[in-house]
Parts: C-alpha cells; sequence; structure tokens
C-alpha cells in the first residue's frame, strides 16, 4: 500500500504539455518561479508518501463512525490533517489578500493528484473545502469573505456542497429546502444527503453552502438560492461561536471511501439554521456551478490519482511474483509474472492511459489559469471556453478510467487481488464512487452535447484538433518510425473528433434525443483523442531530448514508447465509436418503452 508521487513525469507534464512557463509568466503568478515549483512539488510529494499514504488502509478498514452526534474520522487523521495545515499546503492557489499563496491552479492540480493517489479518503476534504472557497470568492460579499475565507484557506474551517435531497437526487428543480427570511439573516429548514465531510473532527467550524427555496420563489431551478450555514455561528472577533441548527443524523455504509463520512444532514429541527445569502435571490444554481465546476476538475484528477495508485501496486507486485516460465525463453525457470506478455500489456495499458489523462488534466488546469490572468481579454475569453469544454471531458472519461485501471490492477494481481489483505481491491472500491458523484457522467456527456458543443457548434472543440494537426505536421517532418506512426494517429484522431462533432452539433439541432444519445461514446471518443494528442506531443519533445542528449535517455525512451503504444492500441478502438454513437441516435429510442 506504498505510494511514491510520480515527480518525473509531473515535472514533465507540468513544462511540456501544460506550458509551466507561459502560466509563470502571467500576471500574479511572478513567484512560479521553476525552483519553487520544484521545490513545493517535492514536498508535496514527502507528505503524501510519508504521512498521508500510510493511513490509506487504515482509514479504509476502520471508516469514520458517529458518536452522539459527533463524526470521529479514523486513527492518524487528526494528526495528519494538523500537519497539513501547519505546513499551509491548503493555501497554495487562493488568493493572497485572504491569507492565500496565490499559486498557479495549475500547479494547485498537481499538488492534488499526490493528495488523492496517496490517500483519497481524506484528500475528499480538501477537495471540498478548495470548491466552497471557490464559491464564495467569486460571489460572496466583501463581508462574507473577509469571515470565511481567511479560516477556510488556511483550513481550520472547511466547506461543505449541499445540494442532494432524498427526493431530488440529480434533479436540482426538485429541492424542497427552505429559507425564511428574518432580519439580516435567514432561518434554513431541511434535509441534505450524501455530504462529503458534512460532519468530522478534523477543523474547528464547518461551512456549509446550501441550496435552498425562499418563501416566494418561483418552482424550479429559477427559485434556488445559495447559503452559507455555518456548524458555529462566527462571533465578532471571527472565532466560531453558539452551535448553530444543523446536525448529522447519520453517515452512509458504502461501498469504498470509507475513511470519508458522507453525511445525512439536518438543518432547522430546533426551528431554523442561521444562513446568509450568498448574492442574488434566485442564483444559487449558478453560483453554486463554481463550486461543482472545481469540484468536477478535482474529481477527474481523483480518477487520474486512484490510477496511478492502482498501477504503481500492479507493477510492484508484478516485479515479486514469480509465477510460471517466460515463454520468450528456453529456460523453464519460473519467472516474475512483469515478463508474461499479457501482464505487460495490461500495465501499459494502464500507464499509457495515466500519462494521457494527466497531460489533459493538467492542460485544463492550465487553461483555467489563462483563463483567470491573462492581460488580453480575448484571450481570457477563449481559455473560458476551453475550460469549460474539457471539464465534462476530464471528470466523465477520467474517472470511468480510473475504475477501469483499478479493474486492470485487480486483475494483475490474480486471485491476490479479490482478497482485501493486498490492497488491490480497496482501489476498485474507491474508485467505484468517482463516475457517480459531481454528476454522474451520463450528466457530464448531457453537458457536453447539450450546452457545450451546442453553444458554440463545435468551435471551441475545432480549434482544438486544429492544434491536433498541427503537431501532425511538425511529427511529419521528422525521421523515424514512431513519429510516423504517432502523426498518422494524431490526423486521424483530429479527422475522427471533428467528424463526431459536427455529427453532434448538427444532430443536436434537429433531434436533441439522438444527440444525447450518441453523447457517451462522443465523450469517450473526445477525451481518448485529446489524450493522444498530448501524449504525442510530450512524446516529439523526449525525441528532440534524445536527439540532443539532454535529460534522463530512458526517461524520454519511455515517453515515445508509451506514446506509440497508445496511439496503436488505445486510440484504434476509440476512433471506431464514431459509427456507434451515431447509431446510437438512430436506434435507442426505436424500441417501445415496455421494452425496458
Amino acid at each position: 500500500m506504498t505510494y511514491a508521487a510520480p515527480l518525473a513525469d509531473i515535472r514533465f507534464t507540468l513544462r511540456e504539455i501544460a506550458g509551466q512557463a507561459d502560466i509563470a509568466a502571467l500576471p500574479g503568478y511572478e513567484n512560479a518561479t521553476d525552483d519553487m515549483i520544484d521545490a513545493v512539488l517535492e514536498e508535496a510529494g514527502k507528505l503524501s508518501g510519508n504521512a498521508l499514504a500510510p493511513l490509506n488502509r487504515t482509514g479504509d478498514q476502520q471508516g469514520s463512525r458517529l458518536e452522539n452526534g459527533v463524526v470521529r474520522t479514523p486513527e492518524g487523521f487528526v494528526g495528519v490533517y494538523r500537519q497539513f495545515i501547519d505546513g499551509g499546503w491548503n493555501s497554495l492557489p487562493f488568493d493572497p489578500e485572504f491569507g492565500g499563496q496565490g499559486m498557479p491552479w495549475l500547479l494547485a492540480t498537481a499538488v492534488q493528484e499526490m493528495w488523492q493517489s496517496a490517500n483519497m479518503g481524506f484528500g475528499l476534504v480538501l477537495l471540498l473545502n478548495q470548491g466552497a472557497i471557490d464559491a464564495i470568492h467569486h460571489h460572496g460579499s466583501p463581508e462574507q469573505k473577509a469571515t470565511y475565507l481567511p479560516k477556510m484557506i488556511e483550513g481550520a474551517w472547511t466547506g461543505t456542497m449541499n445540494l442532494t435531497e432524498p427526493q431530488a437526487g440529480s434533479d436540482l428543480a426538485q429541492l424542497r429546502s427552505r429559507a425564511v427570511p428574518q432580519g439580516d439573516h435567514y432561518l434554513i429548514t431541511g434535509q441534505k444527503i450524501f455530504i462529503t465531510y458534512g460532519e468530522h473532527d478534523l477543523a474547528e467550524n464547518i461551512v456549509h453552502l446550501v441550496l435552498a427555496r425562499t418563501p416566494d420563489a418561483p418552482p424550479g431551478v429559477r427559485g434556488i438560492s445559495l447559503f452559507i450555514v455555518p456548524k458555529l455561528l462566527p462571533n465578532a472577533d471571527g472565532s466560531p461561536g453558539k452551535r448553530n441548527d444543523v446536525r448529522c443524523v447519520s453517515i452512509e455504509h458504502k461501498l469504498g471511501i470509507h475513511a470519508s463520512p458522507t453525511c445525512v444532514m439536518s438543518f432547522g429541527d430546533d426551528g431554523g439554521a442561521i444562513g446568509w445569502r450568498i448574492g442574488e435571490e434566485g442564483r444559487g444554481l449558478s453560483y453554486m456551478f463554481t463550486m461543482m465546476n472545481n469540484a468536477r476538475l478535482a474529481v477527474g484528477v481523483q480518477g487520474l490519482a486512484i490510477a496511478e495508485r492502482a498501477y504503481q501496486q500492479a507493477v510492484a507486485y508484478a516485479r515479486s511474483r514469480v509465477q510460471s516460465k517466460d515463454d520468450t525463453r528456453p529456460d523453464p525457470k519460473p519467472v516474475a509474472i512483469v515478463r508474461h506478455a499479457d501482464i505487460r500489456r495490461m500495465l501499459m495499458t494502464m500507464r499509457s492511459q495515466i500519462e494521457a489523462m494527466r497531460g489533459l488534466g493538467y492542460y485544463t488546469a492550465a487553461a483555467i489559469d489563462c483563463a483567470l490572468k491573462h492581460p488580453d481579454t480575448d484571450a481570457r475569453r477563449k481559455a473560458q471556453d476551453r475550460v469549460d469544454l474539457l471539464i465534462p471531458i476530464v471528470k466523465a472519461w477520467f474517472t470511468d478510467l480510473g475504475n477501469e485501471i483499478a479493474s486492470l490492477g485487480v486483475q494483475v494481481h490474480g486471485g491476490m487481488g479479490f482478497i482485501e489483505e493486498t490492497g488491490a481491491a480497496q482501489h476498485l472500491r474507491d474508485a467505484r464512487i468517482l463516475p457517480i458523484y459531481e454528476g454522474t457522467n451520463g450528466i457530464q456527456a448531457r453537458d457536453l452535447v447539450g450546452r457545450k458543443v451546442a453553444k458554440d457548434g463545435g468551435e471551441t472543440m475545432s480549434s482544438l484538433t486544429a492544434e491536433m494537426r498541427a503537431l501532425a505536421t511538425a511529427l511529419e517532418v521528422v525521421a523515424g518510425d514512431d513519429t510516423a506512426v504517432l502523426a498518422d494517429a494524431v490526423a486521424k484522431a483530429a479527422d475522427a473528433l471533428d467528424d463526431a462533432t459536427a455529427w453532434v452539433a448538427q444532430t443536436g439541432k434537429a433531434d436533441i434525443g439522438a444527440a444525447l444519445a450518441g453523447s457517451v461514446p462522443f465523450l469517450r471518443l473526445a477525451g481518448t483523442a485529446l489524450g493522444g494528442w498530448l501524449l504525442a506531443k510530450g512524446a516529439l519533445v523526449a525525441h528532440r531530448r534524445l536527439a540532443s542528449r539532454e535529460g534522463d535517455p530512458a526517461f524520454n525512451e519511455a515517453k515515445i514508447v508509451t506514446a506509440r503504444f497508445y496511439a496503436e492500441v488505445i486510440l484504434p478502438p476509440a476512433l471506431a465509436q464514431l459509427g456507434p454513437l451515431k447509431s446510437a441516435g438512430r436506434t435507442v429510442f426505436a424500441l417501445a418503452e415496455e421494452q425496458f
């Protein structure tokens, strides 16, 4: 159950794929020097490997428990959270005005990968707090920012997202929680479910962001407002005061992420929880989407993170497990299973898709930094358009792959993978929630097709495929079999993605049901194609480094081999989804409803 942060590949991806130097040159990021970033990555790797990872199995076995209204986290969590806060890790990407370090989201995303790989059950409290900070920073009043952001950025207080209710699920139009005005605040009543870290013993206060309806609000999502409802009401000096009328009434018993308390929260059992509205009445859902988009990127990174953890464990097992002879050699002695062809195929499948995810995830984080900081208005708008397009792809494609790669990790272990004591099964159990929360992956595909592509008719996607073709051209002029294979694969991926995007955009106008029926294959195709593009981009850099004798030759060779494996093994089946994508749109509604 050990974990070592893959610092070499993280650094390569930051610099060569995501454009770390360009991000550091943006106004406000002057302190993000190469030396500073390297130091942050090094220390984050130590903390994740030495402090967080050893608690991963403990957290899974013990779980969080509810005792007399208080949730107790597993052994060691309180201490490591204090270590985390004392190190200033919570403040990395946030506004220095409120105690943040003002570092790029690109760096914060790389560090977040390490936390989630090392211990996803623990990392969830950091993920939710990060999103709550982002929402208050963008939409809160000056007074709300001054009261809550310093404590939340420090990590002394943590934040939650309270959307789901028993009768509503993902259909937020059905929310029933109420917010009745009373003087300068509101009284909140209602029940919320699936609230991650809704109650815990890590921080001195918990700040709930709650969606609720005011008395005269219209039905549907237009009647939803957003409220700050702290567990402990802040005193005039900012310290936590008396207990608010909000409590955890139970925690869920789950397939995985046992360390993370998933709470049923009750607001207003004794008359009403005191809360303060964020922004305008009726705009709560749009405000909450700031937090949700932040969380969706982070959940995508969790898919990458759990895949990396499963891969590391699978490689270690394959190197140590001795079984059967090597079919490529005459020696009859048993060898480590890493010598066997199918084990290598599985490990290469895992590694190539992990590196493709890392490239696209960091690329998206860099686009967020451009959208926030670029001095040119048009450049900021174009960057935000890319972020909007890529977020559902990152969330859904990464988390689907997280499950598939964790499952491959179990397969590499053979029968021992099905036995809990090896730890491989925990990764698979933990990964299973990722395609579900923060909007199921079907909802992400619906968003991609029904909103993002429909918004501009596929123009933003076309700008990405244009960059893919430019890379294919650059690869074509470099001599060698590897670059020729990559050039052809990237060009074909661009063609397939353009074709699919055009079909989705056109079909969506005439028959939205048909377009949505093909939305999941479309998202899968988009993620796989874009991931292959960025792997090929890295391979071109590695090829040039080898030619100039720069860097570690073994690392550079591995980047080329991995990109070629992806191009020849992973890409073709994904690009072949274009036909089924269109067929699904024609046939999925052809059967009578009673067939289901």
